[in-house]
């Protein structure tokens, strides 16, 4: 098995498709201690740890923070508080199993850096032998899930940051205009910063939305906290159950954001670090973690059975203060587009650029870019009520990207080299993942079809 010379950010798609799957050199023993693979990935533009921190916050910290405070409200105060968190702790512990199974497959098969794709065609190539034979479709379905999942998220995106415009702005301006002309204005714009092609140079707009975004929290917070807080007592401490599916469905979708983590670590100068104690992921997921809890707990306890869908809705109109937080709050998501378009568009690229001829290649990945991205916004306009089709597609993917997907993948890793440990424990730990995951997969979809019917009636 030759050893890949380059490992640019293109690269965890190509062995997936490719004709040949790496296999372990040693099919023994756990690693291969001699080679370690961080030295022998090429990157061209390598994010430094603050960068791949501020990619990772941004990447979590989208508009489903605003909407935690209904999300509590399904919940419970306290129910919320204690869910709320050990939610958070799963979503990071199945990213963080995901990144070091692919660190000991990239040792046994003496591979740079797998992608998640990758990964998952890996462990199948180098599992049982009655799962050989599923290791491409494997690593076809984990990129179809991404694909389809960020893809969805650009698509919300374009509505969210058009919604937020035209709130404003006809807040002040004595005209109404259909919200679709919002969103194809918005095209040109998503074109030109989508004209950037690597993470590196993506850094500053992650940089600045993580801004917008505390700003925003930090205006909501002065009017949560304005007026004083009523009594916990006047705020239901746990909510009725048919309201839970609503809660897990909110936080787990809001949290998951393991669809663009191994891009992340696998551009990073020092990737070592993206996992550990401490590390990017266990800061980047704590301070995430944390501010979901904090906005959703005090939200709900304002509003109580007030709350809205999100949070800038429960604010004064009026005043003007409040209006910026609308505007601060499009802005970040539309420098966030960027980077949730990043994944897809690389994906898709890598298993069609050898279509082209060589001199053809950079002007094939712009009209491809472009192509993608009007998609995008021609969809929003077709479809300005898209928001609870794409849950559909985020409870499907979702809960098998992020629960089932690295359960699975971390049993495979682990079969036969070194075991499942005493008691067989992780592979006990992991059925039970497996079996949150398929849990959420059932409720997100029950949840997203009562959505989809509701829009469907008020049409």
């Amino acid at each position: 098995m030759n050893e890949r010379k380059s490992n640019k950010l293109e690269a965890p798609v190509t062995v997936v498709l490719g004709s040949q799957l790496p296999l372990c050199i040693d099919p023994i023993h756990d690693e291969n201690p001699d080679y370690n693979p961080f030295e022998h990935r090429r990157l061209e533009h390598p994010t430094t740890n603050g960068e791949t921190l501020a990619h990772l916050l941004k990447g979590s910290l989208g508009s489903g923070i605003l909407a935690m405070p209904l999300a509590f409200a399904h919940a419970g105060l306290w129910f919320g508080l204690g869910a709320m968190i050990i939610v958070g702790f799963i979503c990071t512990y199945c990213i963080h199993m995901l990144v070091k199974c692919e660190h000991k497959m990239c040792r046994r098969t003496k591979t740079p850096s797998f992608g998640y794709a990758e990964l998952a065609a890996s462990v199948f190539a180098n599992g049982p032998e009655m799962l050989h034979k599923w290791s491409r479709f494997a690593g076809w379905v984990i990129n179809t899930f991404i694909v389809m999942t960020l893809f969805g998220c650009c698509c919300v995106y374009n509505v969210f940051v058009a919604t937020n415009l035209k709130q404003v702005i006809e807040h002040y301006a004595d005209f109404n205009y259909d919200l679709r002309w919002y969103i194809a204005l918005m095209l040109p714009f998503l074109i030109v910063i989508n004209l950037i092609r690597n993470l590196k140079s993506m850094a500053w707009f992650s940089v600045i939305a993580n801004i917008f975004v505390s700003l925003c929290l930090v205006v909501t917070a002065y009017y949560i906290f304005r007026d004083g807080l009523p009594t916990p007592s006047e705020r239901l401490p746990v909510a009725d159950y048919h309201k839970m599916p609503l809660f897990f469905g909110t936080a787990v979708f809001a949290l998951e954001a393991i669809g663009v983590v191994m891009t992340l670590e696998n551009n990073m100068k020092t990737p070592q670090n993206f996992i550990g104690c401490p590390s990017v992921l266990n800061i980047g997921m704590f301070v995430v973690v944390v501010l979901y809890t904090t906005v959703g707990f005090f939200g709900y306890w304002k509003y109580g059975d007030e709350t809205k869908g999100s949070i800038t809705l429960n604010l004064p109109t009026e005043e003007l203060l409040a209006q910026s937080v609308k505007l601060m709050i499009a802005s970040a998501i539309f420098l966030t587009y960027c980077l949730q378009f990043y994944v897809p568009m690389n994906i898709i690229w890598t298993s069609i650029r050898d279509k082209f001829p060589e001199k053809n290649k950079e002007l094939a990945e712009y009209v491809t870019r472009f192509t993608l991205i009007t998609l995008t916004v021609a969809l929003a306009v077709a479809i300005p009520t898209i928001g609870p089709f794409m849950s559909l597609i985020g409870a499907v993917c979702v809960s098998t990207l992020g629960f089932m997907f690295p359960a699975a993948i971390e049993i495979l890793t682990y079969y036969k080299r070194p075991g499942f440990g005493t008691l067989k424990w992780i592979l006990v730990k992991d059925i039970l993942l497996i079996l949150f995951g398929v849990a959420g997969f059932v409720i997100g979809t029950y949840v997203s079809i009562l959505e989809i019917n509701q829009t469907l009636t008020e049409l």
